[in-house]
């Protein structure tokens, strides 16, 4: 049966796949639609007129458009700040959220689909098989003040990624070290690549491990390391790697790509 870290594992690859799969996770995303980049207010499949307006986007709608903003039917001229996540989402359009971003002052919209194409497709996630080996004591070494640097995204585009320290752990003997950002909340984030990526594996992944203990050690379990959720949408703006963040070896644990019948 396994131990119970490894029962966790199972329990946690068992709500993973629940998750992307859900009507509205990743797998729904059709579509991210810069307002820069429709002038006019108008975007293809998307009822509406949508407009920046300073420190919110500007919503204009009549009844036909078939929009509820807050569950109600809506229509007349409304400001919107950006939404936390598809499910809390003020606008829909039937079953679809439409979901107001904000990325370094720009404003797009983003349509979540529960019919979509890709969630009609999933048939799962492959990982790697679990190994007690992967699960590691690493130390969270915090630094003196958060950087920025900047990394080429999905999208093409460069922006600044924050990090807040690097994690240390050490694999046959050898210490390696992952730049990480730091959530609200004080766990940890890293992308990272290694000598799969890109063929055994997704070309990078992610790894969120908890927050550190008071004197700086943490669990790294790298049977947990994650795809991004751009390997589920092309829309999704994910940050590449930092440098430094490519693993020497290979990190045959974890989730690996999209099963092949999707």
């Amino acid at each position: 049966m396994g131990t119970e870290a490894e029962k966790d594992w199972r329990t946690w690859r068992e709500l993973r796949e629940r998750t992307v799969s859900g009507p509205y996770g990743p797998l729904a995303l059709t579509g991210t639609h810069w307002l820069a980049d429709h002038p006019d207010g108008r975007i293809e499949d998307v009822p509406g007129h949508w407009a920046e307006a300073g420190e919110a986007v500007r919503l204009t709608a009549g009844t036909g458009d078939g929009l509820t903003l807050d569950g109600a039917p809506f229509s007349g001229e409304a400001r919107l700040g950006p939404d936390s996540a598809p499910e809390a989402a003020r606008v829909a359009h039937g079953g679809r959220r439409l979901v107001v971003l904000r990325r370094e002052d720009r404003w797009a919209v983003r349509v979540f689909d529960p019919e979509s194409a890709a969630l009609r497709a999933f048939t799962g996630i492959d990982a790697f098989p679990y190994a007690e080996e992967w699960r590691l004591t690493g130390r969270f070494r915090p630094y003196e003040q958060r950087r920025t640097v900047p990394v080429l995204n999905a999208d093409g585009r460069e922006r600044g990624l924050g990090l807040g320290g690097e994690l240390a752990f050490t694999v046959a003997g050898e210490e390696h070290t992952l730049q990480v950002a730091v959530e609200a909340d004080g766990s940890l984030w890293a992308v990272l690549a290694d000598a799969t990526s890109g063929t055994d594996s997704y070309r990078f992944r992610f790894l969120r491990p908890p927050a550190p203990a008071a004197d700086g050690t943490v669990t790294v379990d790298l049977n947990r390391t994650l795809l991004p959720p751009c390997a589920f949408a092309d829309q999704f703006l994910c940050p590449f790697p930092p440098p430094g963040n490519t693993l020497p070896f290979a990190l045959r644990a974890g989730e690996r790509q999209l099963s092949a019948g999707h």
